[in-house]
Formats: structure tokens, sequence, C-alpha cells
């Protein structure tokens, strides 16, 4: 069973920085890593993914604040979120996709709340 725990979530004003990590009990090097987030009452939704080769992608509310990056010899990944806004306030969900079955696997979630 693999398992991804995401850490990093906090408090931040306006226009601050968070780091989120997620860190996997296998080796990540075959998984496609993707970070989502979800808002009560709302479906999750993805804010950026990275392949294996590294590609990545970013959903349009995020792109150019956001930066994933992923260390593939620490089994970790990350989402470097710069200028926050209070609407990027959610539970962020760390997402692992296996290249070969294509399983898929979640961590628990940490909360950001971007307020004054």
């Amino acid at each position: 069973q693999v398992q991804l725990v995401e850490s990093g979530g906090g408090l931040v004003q306006p226009g601050g920085s968070l780091r989120l990590s997620c860190t996997t009990s296998v080796s990540i090097n075959w998984y496609t890593i993707g970070w989502y987030r979800q808002t009560p009452g709302k479906q999750r939704e993805l804010v950026a993914r990275i392949s294996i080769g590294g590609s990545t992608n970013y959903a349009n509310s995020v792109q150019g604040r956001f930066t994933v990056s992923r260390d593939n010899p620490k089994n970790t990944a990350y989402l470097q979120m710069d200028s926050l806004k209070p609407e990027d306030t959610a539970v962020y969900y760390c997402n692992a996709i296996f290249t070969g079955t294509q399983s898929g696997y979640w961590g628990q979630g940490t909360q950001v709340t971007v307020s004054s």
C-alpha cells in the first residue's frame, strides 16, 4: 500500500508564500504527482501536476504563482505557492498515479488558509 503524507500547510496572509511537501512510502520515480484542492461544497480540483519526465501543467487560476517540482531521491514532491490569495484557501491533497497500472493514491490533505 502506497502512503502519501502532505505537510507545510498553515495560515498565511494574502501575498505570502507556502511550500507544501508530499512524501511517499515508495519510490516516486514512476509516479505522476498531482496537487489538488477542495473547499466545502465543491469538487476537488486539479491545481498542478508533474509527470515522471518533469513536464508540468497548472490550473489557470494558479499559473505563474505556483510551482510544482519533484525530488525523486527524497521520494518527495513540492508545491511552492507564492502571491497567495484568499481564494486559494482550501484543503490541498497530493495524488500519485503509477505509470504502469494507473493505480492512484491520495494523501490525507493539508489545510491552507489565506487570510489577513
